[in-house]
């Protein structure tokens, strides 16, 4: 660890009580919704659009801005969160945010409908959506869900294309299964047995299941040795890409060292990731916040031979393919309009 990122991993668990008692209150200056952090470095700030609220699956952002990982590389990064309500790519066509956390499967569909965008980064190299049934379900594989009922938040998003790649893969379609759309609502829905099974992510709603006591199996969406949907990757407006792809370079250098260091120090990213979680005030919190800390760890592990972070071709060339015969996206995309691996560190 270098000498001027020491002051600001103890600015970190220094200020941590701190902030929790500031967040009792009315939370004013937190990195919520629509507010922006960072920009300690030089020249153009790039505004990095998270998505959502405040979270945990955003610690590389976070460690790399608190360690002084941007400053570095000698890139001048904001950091800005909006709600679910906005639109994933309506801060990237207006110009207010220069890079966006995405799905690649997202990305695809924003370049189908005529977003300029392109993944520069692949940051999950296992798609996270999977399914989850009861421990003692008859359910063992996708082929099992015929005349059962699924529960998947809405006809839209990862989870969703998730139970459509599953189901092709077994030969099934929609017409097979009962599926319910039942909102946010996984851990309810199975418990109370709603329905057979629900559709969630390994790295927040299984581990919420495990929290709650409920002993349950996850089941593979998207087959790891063949994939057809593309995760959580980082994407750029393609004039920036081409305009100043230096400074994007840079911002995935940091990217990629904070996710080394996040993977030998979970505890530390906890305590550094606090202060920018208005909601992770309480040990119970941040003890929720690691158990999901390392069940993602794994999911952002570099893929086979390729390089941290690399946007694999023959994964985006199967994505594309699927997400028009699903019916996903209308127009087609071609792979090299959605990706580039020309910016990585």
């Amino acid at each position: 660890m270098s000498t001027n990122r020491f002051p600001r991993a103890l600015k970190a668990l220094a200020t941590t009580a701190v902030a929790a008692l500031a967040l009792v209150g009315c939370q004013a200056g937190s990195p919520g919704a629509s507010e922006t952090t960072g920009a300690a470095g030089t020249g153009e700030p790039l505004t990095i659009g998270l998505t959502y609220t405040p979270n945990i699956q955003f610690a590389p952002f976070y460690v790399a801005e608190e360690l002084g990982y941007f400053d570095e590389a000698g890139v001048n990064v904001e950091l800005r969160h909006h709600g679910e309500s906005e639109e994933l790519f309506g801060a990237l066509k207006t110009g207010d945010e220069q890079l966006v956390y995405a799905g690649g499967d997202e990305i695809v569909q924003g370049v189908s409908g005529g977003v300029p965008v392109q993944s520069v980064a692949t940051l999950y190299n296992t798609y996270p959506a999977v399914l989850i049934v009861p421990a003692d379900s008859d359910i063992q594989s996708a082929a099992d869900l015929a005349g059962h009922s699924v529960g998947t938040p809405g006809p839209y998003g990862q989870t969703y294309f998730a139970l459509l790649a599953m189901l092709e893969g077994a030969g099934l379609s929609e017409a097979d299964v009962d599926v319910q759309h039942i909102g946010f609502t996984q851990q309810a829905a199975l418990s109370s047995g709603k329905v057979d099974a629900v559709m969630g992510f390994a790295n927040n709603d299984a581990v919420q299941f495990a929290a709650q006591g409920m002993d349950v199996r996850v089941i593979e969406a998207v087959d790891s040795s063949a994939p057809t949907l593309v995760g959580p990757a980082l994407g750029a407006e393609t004039s920036v890409i081409a305009e100043r792809g230096s400074d994007v370079t840079a911002v995935l250098g940091a990217v990629k060292q904070a996710i080394e260091y996040i993977a030998q120090n979970p505890d530390e990213t906890i305590e550094i990731s606090a202060s920018y979680i208005p909601t992770m005030t309480t040990q119970e919190q941040k003890d929720a916040a690691l158990a999901t800390l390392e069940a993602t760890i794994p999911l952002m592990e570099a893929d086979g031979d390729l390089p941290l972070l690399t946007n694999n071709p023959d994964t985006w060339a199967a994505m594309t393919e699927f997400m028009l015969e699903a019916g996903i996206i209308t127009e087609p995309v071609a792979p090299e309009d959605a990706f580039t691996n020309e910016l990585l560190p």
